[in-house]
């Protein structure tokens, strides 16, 4: 009968299923053996083998050696194969745009960084992208026709009403309402824009310390203070993109701002942003702060007290002749007042600290957080320090693309 050969539980489904199944098994344990993949699966060795057949003939997998430690010859070992897909992405902030190309079993196979002072001279955002993308795919040694998909990170969030970019007054260029259009022109691929904040929390769902957690926030500080939510297992984005831009939000022990996405600022980013720290520690006595980007300043000075904490011990952590100790209790006592508001409403399981300023205190911050957290809040998540601290906004951009570019090529093929 026409139209039957994709209903559920025909030949050609189960297949599919077995296939992709198969597939998400290698990616996830390596290279396994024909035996490994029918123990993993539940199918028979002869299921196994035809299985396996047929995505090496699909190009999926390929042969990468041989199993040893047994008497006599070693059982193949099957892997999927790099080369079947690559995806793109894109973290872009108000300084430099940072590209990477992947390829489909997640190993980053090409990055480029393309500084961008003062819009890079008059050149075009379109330019810049193009430029730095361009960067990444020749470090893979590929073609920008190579790739499947590519995702682009970045501050704020581009509304889905108008298609423009919305709470990052401070990213220049990237407010015309032509720009989509212009950059879809421009890039013959799949274009999916995300908010910086949001990808992290990908990366961190994925990779890192939320992995099997459905319920989350994860709270991030160093360009700007910002978090992303992830209710039920998905990002929660708001009507405008806009949820989770914490930076704006009116906080106690910080003067009430006004015009707030002209002022690209709020209560709780002049409370707690990176910005605010270097001017904080020299306030609490703490000597020999140092020049240089905030971010990289902010980050220093909550190392340096943490390490003194960690010295220094639990009972030292009053003492009012620390200036480093009283300043990382007060940075804590910040991060938590905003942090109160957010679980008092959301009620999450877990809240994750990430960016530099927040990863840069560890255990020391960490603790100190949470204390405070449960003497302002109710509700009482667990808190815990980011595991993906190498480029996170990258990574959750290439986890993005990866994942819809495996749908697409793993569930096509396999259902041939």
């Amino acid at each position: 009968m026409a139209g039957t050969a994709g209903t559920p539980g025909t030949p050609r489904v189960l297949r599919a299923m077995n296939d992709r199944a198969a597939l998400d098994l290698l990616l996830e344990h390596g290279p396994l053996s024909r035996t490994r993949v029918g123990k993993l699966t539940g199918l028979s060795k002869p299921t196994a083998s035809q299985l396996l057949a047929r995505l090496e003939a699909a190009g999926l997998v390929v042969v990468t050696g041989t199993s040893e430690g047994r008497p006599g010859p070693g059982a193949q070992l099957y892997s999927v194969n790099p080369a079947a897909a690559y995806a793109a992405g894109l973290d872009v902030n108000p300084v430099r745009i940072r590209a990477a190309v992947a390829d489909i079993t997640g190993r980053t196979v090409g990055e480029y960084r393309l500084d961008t002072p003062g819009r890079r001279a008059g050149q075009s955002v379109v330019r810049q992208v193009t430029d730095a993308l361009d960067g990444a795919v020749k470090a893979a040694g590929l073609a920008r026709a190579d790739l499947r998909r590519l995702v682009i990170g970045t501050p704020g969030a581009f509304d889905p009403g108008t298609g423009r970019l919305r709470y990052a007054s401070h990213l220049p260029g990237w407010h015309s309402p032509a720009l989509l259009g212009e950059l879809a022109a421009a890039l013959p691929l799949p274009v999916e824009y995300e908010n910086d904040v949001n990808l992290v929390a990908l990366a961190e769902q994925r990779l890192g310390a939320a992995r099997g957690h459905g319920d989350f926030v994860l709270l991030w500080n160093q360009e700007g203070l910002g978090a992303a939510l992830v209710l039920g297992g998905r990002l929660h984005r708001g009507w405008t993109g806009g949820a989770g831009e914490v930076g704006f939000l009116p906080v106690p022990g910080a003067p009430l701002v006004r015009q707030v996405t002209r002022a690209n600022s709020g209560g709780y980013q002049e409370l707690a942003g990176s910005q605010a720290l270097p001017g904080l520690a020299r306030d609490l006595g703490v000597t020999g702060v140092p020049a240089g980007p905030y971010t990289d300043v902010a980050a220093a000075l909550v190392a340096s007290a943490a390490d003194r904490a960690d010295i220094l011990g639990g009972t030292a952590a009053d003492r009012a002749d620390e200036p480093h100790l009283r300043f990382l209790h007060t940075y804590a006592t910040r991060l938590a007042t905003g942090l109160a508001s957010l679980v008092s409403v959301l009620d999450p399981e877990l809240v994750v600290l990430s960016g530099t300023s927040l990863t840069a205190g560890g255990e020391a911050l960490r603790s100190l957080v949470q204390a405070e957290l449960e003497e302002l809040a109710a509700s009482r998540p667990r808190l815990v320090v980011g595991d993906v601290r190498e480029h996170p906004v990258l990574r959750g951009a290439l986890e993005r693309a990866l994942t819809v570019t495996r749908d697409e090529v793993f569930d096509t093929s396999a259902a041939r």
